[in-house]
């Protein structure tokens, strides 16, 4: 019998102000068995930097034809595809194809040294944008996941503020060029 996802349940109020973006977000995340708190926390952010009618989590890890999270359009085409962690040049070539608008959030200790080896591969991809989390901040954010969560989560320029029942942190987001 297969291991089934852990499920958690997120309340957000969103202040975006490189957006102008204020609304609060209802959220059922799970966390896939193979996957670990961090990684979900950082698809958390990365959903809530992004947020915009009909974005959605797909499938993820269990299906590898999808992103973590997309956006699509009423007649179901992908108008923004997002993959986290450290994806293969094919993989980002694919989604370049496959949306318009591709954003990759690389997240974890081996971040810098998957960049250096990908960059050159990757940059021709013009409409592929690259950011990352800084793992020690994600590491202390995962700190916090609880099965039922209460967010306020600001993000300004690139920086995200994110307050939550149990304590405070920052996450730098940095723009990989």
């Amino acid at each position: 019998m297969a291991i089934k996802p852990t499920i958690y349940k997120l309340r957000i109020a969103i202040s975006d102000l490189n957006r102008e973006f204020y609304d609060s977000v209802q959220l059922t995340v799970a966390l896939h068995p193979s996957e670990n708190l961090e990684r979900m926390m950082a698809r958390i952010v990365a959903y809530c930097l992004n947020v915009q009618e009909n974005i959605s989590f797909t499938k993820g890890l269990s299906q590898v034809d999808e992103p973590d999270i997309w956006v699509k359009t009423l007649d179901d085409q992908i108008s923004l595809w997002i993959d986290m962690g450290e994806p293969a040049p094919d993989r980002v070539k694919k989604s370049s194809r496959l949306a318009p608008e591709v954003k990759v959030y690389s997240f974890n200790s081996k971040s810098d040294t998957w960049w250096e080896q990908s960059k050159v591969k990757v940059q021709p991809f013009t409409h592929v944008k690259f950011y990352q989390f800084d793992w020690q901040q994600i590491k202390n954010l995962a700190t916090y996941a609880q099965r039922n969560m209460d967010w306020s989560l600001s993000i300004s320029g690139d920086t995200v503020y994110l307050a939550t029942e149990t304590g405070d942190c920052e996450l730098l987001i940095k723009e990989l060029v």
